[in-house]
């Protein structure tokens, strides 16, 4: 693979760290996706993450059709282990998805404690488009006044993120991408509008 492991995953790093300090920045990763030329189930920048963020000291689930092939390829590449959704620290929901999978899996995995709050899981989401838009109204901490935009995920995803962010600082994070590169970061702390509800 033509991914450098060292620069170009520090590339990477630092627009990931950007955009979950500034949640509604849509950042575009095709100069390091562009060097994955793996055939693992899942868009590029998702594996590209893989790498950012896993090691051996944590661990992952894949929600996909092609969850074994996925987990094979994300193990081989960062030594990472697979577990459970209700126990790993990093959770990929891939875009063969079922249709309300990502409201399912956000019921179930951990958000961590009061004592603990870190102790609680990431979601990478696999979307159809993820675009500056007006679907969605951002505000909270990283946020001027509110930034706008689309996020193309079928289910009740918000409703469920709102649940399991109520209880602050215990909570989700999640990353969306798309297969043109884009990533948007939504960090619990997030405040969501769509279609003038607050979610």
């Amino acid at each position: 693979m033509k991914l450098d492991f060292i620069h170009d995953i520090q590339r990477a790093y630092r627009k990931v760290v950007d955009s979950m300090s500034r949640p509604g920045l849509i950042t575009n990763l095709k100069d390091e996706a562009a060097k994955v030329d793996l055939e693992a189930g899942c868009f590029p920048l998702t594996l590209v993450l893989a790498a950012m963020l896993l090691d051996t000291e944590v661990t992952f689930k894949v929600v996909s059709e092609k969850e074994e092939e996925t987990t094979r390829w994300i193990n081989q590449l960062t030594y990472a282990k697979a577990d459970a959704a209700e126990r790993a620290d990093f959770v990929f929901v891939l875009y063969d998805k079922a249709e309300d999978e990502l409201g399912q899996i956000l019921q179930r995995v951990k958000t961590g404690s009061l004592i603990d709050p870190h102790d609680s899981a990431t979601i990478i989401v696999e979307a159809d488009a993820v675009t500056d838009g007006c679907d969605f109204k951002l505000t909270g901490p990283g946020i001027e006044e509110a930034n706008y935009v689309n996020v193309s995920v079928n289910g009740n995803w918000m409703e469920v993120r709102q649940q399991q962010n109520a209880e602050f600082p215990m909570g989700v994070d999640l990353i969306f991408v798309d297969k043109n590169h884009h990533l948007l970061c939504l960090p619990r702390t997030t405040q969501i509008l769509s279609e003038g509800r607050k979610l």
